[in-house]
């Protein structure tokens, strides 16, 4: 039972109210506080794991995914290998021009495949890859392969080749590829065909197929009276396409895609979209070439066109010979049920897969365009606009560093960080950026999650994307909430800065970087609580320089603690391929996040509120604000008086010169201009409240956590309203 009391405008400023004490919440999440009023950061964050058909297993399979891309294992008597997300590019030929995904992007693709037109059919998708199994059973092989979108099955195929020949021998079907094999199951819908790779003739019995639209899977048994492989070692390689169901071929690509064909032919014209047992597949690097702006970082970006972890995968398609790309499944551990994960990464650079809570249908939807043309699409305005982003569908992937170093006793720290526009998850994937940010006194990893997409500005639905990715790790990893860090380049700074001020008790310190500001300077009085250190570049033409002089002065204002840098003569992208930030590794150090501050100061942006996430109206130990206009903004200043302490003197601005080095431009000169504070003064211990509002009618206040009694005296600084104050 909970007592709650009120204090209204009808009562004096100096009435206290009285309760008993709320019950600790218990979560799976990575910030739960015992006792609180409210969690830090939105409900999403302490969700379990959705249920997800695709991720589930029916009958003769019970093995657990890996849920780690490029990753084979062994496990339960089956063998698994799980693929990227979005990889389905195919081979490296020659550009559709009427490819969807081509705009610029500042992740590339290196495979120029593109899909049929035909959107309810393919849906830009309908050959990409989630997971392949091998199992054997008392009388056949079994395989199982999941599919990302299966709209319709007759209309996707697969091959594996199985076993090996001295020479490449080509897949059935006009797939335009071949591989060293004996044997090629073919399937397509409901249809299996055993050949002789050798001869091509047809092996009896023919294989059965069963098709699950629901979990997108297709499970295949091959009699072992047409193939045994017994306890031996057999190679194997599989790719995925699209089906011709009139002329019962794979669909050859053209040069551009039309209804019915896909396009972005290579020479050999190869129709697989998506190889099997890619377990190398090389890093994206920011760092690789020289430049400085957009236009020259695009044709950069384009040349290393790693970005989807298909670089490998395009590359060896192009050539026609896939044979390079193939696992080698060991049949005699899969009879002993050994438990082999040697071939799971458990540490660097890995992409991982989780189910998100949201589905808005299945494959990637290039009209989905959250930010046309480059623009802000209403970000900042009274109504935000919502937007589900390009990959729609409920399987989501996101970028993870681990350490190699074990986590300390409270868990590892975590750095949080956001994709520029027009970017992936994978931007700051084999970056020195990361290397030095996590670069910490305890063990810290990375996430970067994908926004469901390129252009989001973490807004919506990426911000909920955000949270649920974080959800993932938290589920999987041991965390310290106390040690969270968020960062972001370009976009991603824009988001850095939004995020933080929505959810600042989360984080100990934030970065953003080369960062635009649309944002109402109002929204850092949010801020109080979390230093800021934001790096600009001088001459930057797609975030102006100029720009970031509002929130400079807002910060000024408010006497907030914040850290800018302005690099001379930099760029938009200088920063970004000079990937050199040891001095956010000082900056984040081993600091925590304050919790439970004397001072909280809290700005309300409705119109920034999303039906993708729960309401951000709480921080601290302040929480249930609730707005005079629930669509126009406000914000609320509530001061504690038990600690003994005073707000810190707020310093001059300390202007500094400083050279940034060890990057791949050599040293950069900056001008710092620092906001920082001083020491505390002493104040006398007081059981007392102070309150300022404007535009909010209502607060809870948690009062353990304030350093309050049940009944604290409260004072309006201005026009009172309705406190509740828990126990």
């Amino acid at each position: 039972m909970r007592l709650r009391r009120r204090v209204t405008a009808s009562l004096a400023a100096a009435v206290g109210v009285a309760a008993i004490a709320a019950s600790p919440v218990t979560t799976a999440g990575p910030a739960a506080a015992a006792g609180s009023t409210q969690r830090p950061g939105p409900d999403q964050l302490y969700a379990p794991a959705p249920q997800a058909p695709q991720l589930e297993n029916t009958g003769i399979w019970t093995a657990p995914p890996i849920l780690v891309s490029g990753a084979e294992k062994y496990a339960q008597g089956e063998f698994l290998y799980q693929d990227f997300l979005f990889d389905d590019h195919g081979a490296y030929g020659t550009a559709d021009s009427t490819d969807p995904f081509v705009g610029g992007d500042f992740s590339p693709k290196r495979g120029t495949l593109t899909y049929p037109k035909s959107q309810g059919t393919f849906a830009n998708n309908a050959a990409d890859l989630v997971e392949l199994r091998v199992k054997p059973l008392a009388d056949s092989t079994a395989f199982r392969a999941t599919l990302n979108t299966m709209l319709d099955s007759s209309r996707t195929a697969f091959t594996i080749a199985l076993g090996d020949s001295s020479t490449p021998r080509s897949w059935p079907g006009q797939a335009g590829v071949s591989s060293r094999a004996s044997r090629f199951l073919t399937v397509h819908g409901s249809v299996a065909t055993l050949t002789d790779a050798a001869t091509g003739a047809t092996i009896s019995p023919a294989p059965t197929v069963t098709v699950d639209t629901v979990r997108r899977q297709v499970d295949v048994r091959i009699p072992h009276a047409a193939w045994n492989p017994g306890t031996s070692t057999v190679r194997m390689s599989m790719g995925t396409g699209l089906w011709d169901t009139t002329a019962n071929t794979y669909l050859v690509p053209a040069a551009t895609a039309s209804t019915t064909k896909p396009g972005g032919a290579s020479p050999t014209k190869a129709a697989i979209f998506n190889l099997a047992f890619r377990t190398d597949e090389p890093l994206a690097d920011l760092s690789a070439g020289y430049f400085n702006n957009t236009t020259d970082g695009k044709a950069a970006v384009a040349q290393e066109a790693k970005f989807w972890r298909e670089r490998g995968q395009a590359d060896t398609l192009r050539t026609g010979d896939v044979s390079g790309i193939s696992a080698d499944v060991d049949f005699a551990k899969l009879a002993g049920r050994v438990l082999d994960d040697t071939a799971v990464p458990k540490a660097g650079h890995i992409d991982r897969i989780f189910a998100s809570s949201k589905s808005f249908g299945q494959g990637v939807d290039y009209s989905k365009d959250c930010a046309p043309n480059g623009t802000y699409y209403a970000l900042y305005g009274t109504a935000i606009v919502e937007c589900t982003g390009r990959y729609v569908g409920q399987l989501q992937p996101y970028g993870l560093f681990v350490p190699t170093t074990a986590p300390a006793s409270t868990g590892y720290s975590t750095v949080v960080a956001l994709h520029s526009l027009s970017a992936n998850y994978n931007q700051f994937q084999s970056s020195t950026m990361i290397d030095q940010m996590t670069n910490l006194p305890r063990a810290t990893l990375a996430i970067s999650p994908a926004g469901r997409g390129p252009d989001s500005y973490w807004r919506t639905y990426a911000e909920a994307d955000l949270f649920e990715a974080w959800a993932d790790v938290a589920r999987n990893y041991p965390l310290d909430s106390t040690r969270t860090y968020l960062t972001g380049y370009s976009a991603g700074g824009t988001g850095t800065l939004r995020v933080a001020a929505r959810w600042p008790d989360l984080f100990a310190k934030a970065v953003p970087i080369v960062a635009a500001f649309p944002l109402a300077t109002d929204t850092l009085r949010s801020l109080r609580n979390l230093p800021m250190q934001s790096w600009v570049a001088q001459n930057d033409e797609s975030a102006p320089a100029a720009s970031f002089e509002n929130p400079y002065t807002a910060a000024y204002n408010a006497g907030l603690r914040f850290d800018v840098r302005t690099f001379a003569g930099a760029q938009h992208l200088t920063l970004a391929n000079n990937d050199e930030y040891g001095d956010v590794t000082g900056f984040f150090g081993d600091s925590q996040v304050d919790r439970n501050p004397s001072h909280v100061t809290y700005f309300l942006a409705p119109a920034q509120d999303s039906v993708a996430l729960s309401k951000a109206n709480h921080a601290y130990w302040v929480s249930n604000i609730k707005l005079s206009n629930a669509s126009q903004p406000g914000y609320v200043d509530v001061r504690s008086l038990s600690s003994g302490r005073g707000d810190p003197a707020v310093l001059p601005v300390s202007t500094t010169s400083g050279t940034l080095t060890g990057g791949t431009h050599g040293p950069l000169s900056f001008t710092r201009r620092n906001l920082a504070w001083g020491a505390a003064p002493v104040t006398p211990v007081q059981d007392k409240l102070e309150v300022y509002a404007n535009g909010v009618t209502e607060i809870t206040i948690d009062a353990a956590r304030a350093g309050l009694s049940c009944s604290p005296q409260i004072t309006f600084l201005n026009t009172p309203i309705t406190v509740n104050v828990v126990c």
